[in-house]
């Protein structure tokens, strides 16, 4: 029998009149919702993430680990909605354009220019990536997505309705190609990257924060300034204030003058002669312009630059190819991003204890870029890769690539950093007690990556069916069995550190008995497994059918 419905009470001429009122009012886009396999087999299983050791690189232990994710995306980001929930500060992605030339699987099938269905099954792909993907932005989080003119306004409009169109930030526009095609009209040399705020409202509060080094071209040290390099700026701005004008004279050549005609001085009369004191004030190159004021570079630094939204000093496609060969040593991915964008965009949008996504991770250009970051200001930044075995890219381009700039390659000299490598794995979903066991003997890794604690300092055994990891700043203990409670407690009162511990406790009912935990002398808090992890992938669920 059907559900009823809220429109089974209407009468057929009041049903007609709210369809001809949708014909007649709707804006936006409309697909054909196309079924997904990835996503339809999370009805049935559970993604979580298994480690591969082998594949695992410490270079210090003090640093933070660095993750990447081989397997479907829409897994990763499934599993990734438990772990990092809210935490992202930026994702950047380069999503397949869908230009019908092998670029965009659906299904396992590459769909082509010919399929009918083409827009929808890539909005269908990209819907529920997006949504998924908002749910790790933190509050002051951004995403970047690059496209080109095939998809543009279709994302745009998606983008619109999944994170809101007043989160709109800016469409850039990134001079990607130098060369010129003159099998067109007119020849195409840009991409566009659309860029969303998590919440607009939190970025213009802070918004001094999102600015970009600038670069140093423009200054120089002509007089030897002990303060160091400079730039001579206009001492005049727009409109017309009384209280900022007045005459200033020359002193090298007497000449007074007064603001252009339609604009005033900078400060008051009162500031320019402190600044002319503190030899803030030139008059050109050779003493007998116009006044000018000094901007020393490490205050432009301090300040930062606001960005604009073309985006033509950086590399092209083609510095992306040529840097990629020089770390695998031939061609290997085709048109991969140049280092210098996503650097410009972390430069922008991260601070130096970001956590940074980048779920079509391809040959891995995110991943460097963010090791580079780090070397270039000190930064502490971590990377998450997710990306498919598609052709061996995850293994053979994506994985190699991050090893080699973390170990070093030709002459180039490596970045320490620390990588850990996981695989995904399934579980059913949970109808029975077995399956709440079986999902929480497997969810070890999952846990460690939520909680940033992979250092084992005790495993579980046969005699106490608990374990004990630790990070740079917290513990993480696990117990897989609630006739282990004690023994756990014991350990952990007998091994005393100065971090908070996170105690994950199995439990049929979903609850634990505070009561238990009554001798553990220690800070810790404490959540019930499996419905930790349930609860998060419930509401992946029921957001997946609305």
């Amino acid at each position: 029998m059907a559900k009823d419905t809220k429109y089974d009470s209407l009468s057929r001429e009041q049903l007609i009149d709210k369809l001809k009122k949708l014909e007649k009012e709707q804006y936006g886009l409309v697909w054909e919702d196309k079924e997904e396999d990835v996503a339809k087999r999370c009805d049935s299983e559970l993604p979580l993430l298994k480690e591969d050791s082998s594949r695992e690189i410490v270079s210090d232990p003090k640093l933070p680990y660095n993750i990447i994710i081989e397997g479907d995306n829409y897994h990763s980001l499934y599993a990734l909605s438990f772990t990092h929930k809210k935490s992202i500060d930026v994702i950047y992605i380069d999503p397949p354009y869908n230009t019908g030339n092998k670029d965009f699987v659906y299904n396992d099938t590459y769909v082509d220019k010919t399929d009918q269905f083409r827009h929808s099954k890539w909005l269908s792909f990209m819907s529920k990536r997006l949504r998924l993907s908002k749910n790790l932005l933190s509050k002051r989080g951004l995403i970047f997505i690059s496209i080109d003119d095939t998809e543009f306004a279709q994302l745009k409009l998606l983008c619109d309705s999944i994170f809101s169109e007043k989160n709109f930030i800016v469409d850039v526009i990134w001079n990607s190609r130098k060369s010129v095609s003159n099998d067109t009209i007119i020849s195409l040399n840009h991409n566009h990257t659309l860029v969303y705020a998590r919440d607009v409202d939190i970025i213009q509060q802070s918004k001094n924060n999102y600015r970009l080094r600038g670069s140093k071209e423009k200054f120089s040290n002509p007089d030897n300034d002990p303060r160091g390099d400079w730039t001579a700026d206009p001492f005049d701005a727009p409109e017309v204030r009384a209280n900022l004008t007045y005459i200033i004279e020359n002193p090298n050549t007497g000449k007074k003058y007064l603001p252009p005609k339609g604009r005033h001085w900078r400060t008051t009369e009162e500031e320019y002669l402190k600044f002319l004191e503190d030899g803030r004030i030139v008059f050109g190159k050779t003493g007998r312009s116009k006044p000018q004021l000094k901007r020393f570079y490490n205050e432009a630094v301090e300040k930062g630059v606001v960005a604009k939204s073309i985006w033509d000093d950086i590399g092209t496609t083609t510095n992306g190819t040529k840097e990629l060969e020089k770390i695998l040593g031939d061609k290997k991915f085709n048109n991969p991003k140049p280092v210098s964008l996503i650097m410009k965009i972390l430069e922008l949008a991260s601070y130096e204890n970001s956590t940074i996504l980048d779920f079509f991770a391809g040959s891995g250009t995110t991943g460097q870029a963010v090791l580079e970051m780090n070397k270039s200001d000190g930064g502490n930044r971590k990377f998450i890769l997710c990306t498919n075995n598609e052709n061996n890219i995850c293994t053979e381009v994506t994985y190699p690539r991050i090893s080699k700039v973390i170990e070093g390659y030709s002459d180039v000299q490596g970045i320490p950093a620390n990588l850990k490598y996981y695989t995904q794995t399934f579980v059913p979903v949970v109808t029975s007690d077995n399956d709440k066991r079986e999902l929480v003997n497997r969810s070890t890794e999952i846990l460690c990556v939520a909680e940033d604690c992979f250092e084992f300092v005790h495993s579980r055994d046969k005699y106490s069916d608990f374990a004990v990891f630790r990070g740079n700043n917290k513990q993480m203990a696990i117990i897989y069995d609630e006739d282990s409670i004690t023994d756990c407690i014991d350990y952990l009162n007998n091994n005393k550190v100065e971090l908070i511990t996170m105690i994950y406790v199995f439990s049929y009912d979903h609850t634990y008995d505070a009561e238990d935990f009554e001798a553990l002398d220690i800070k810790f808090s404490v959540k019930p497994i499996p419905e930790a992890i349930i609860n998060v992938y419930r509401k992946i669920s029921k957001m997946k059918k609305k």
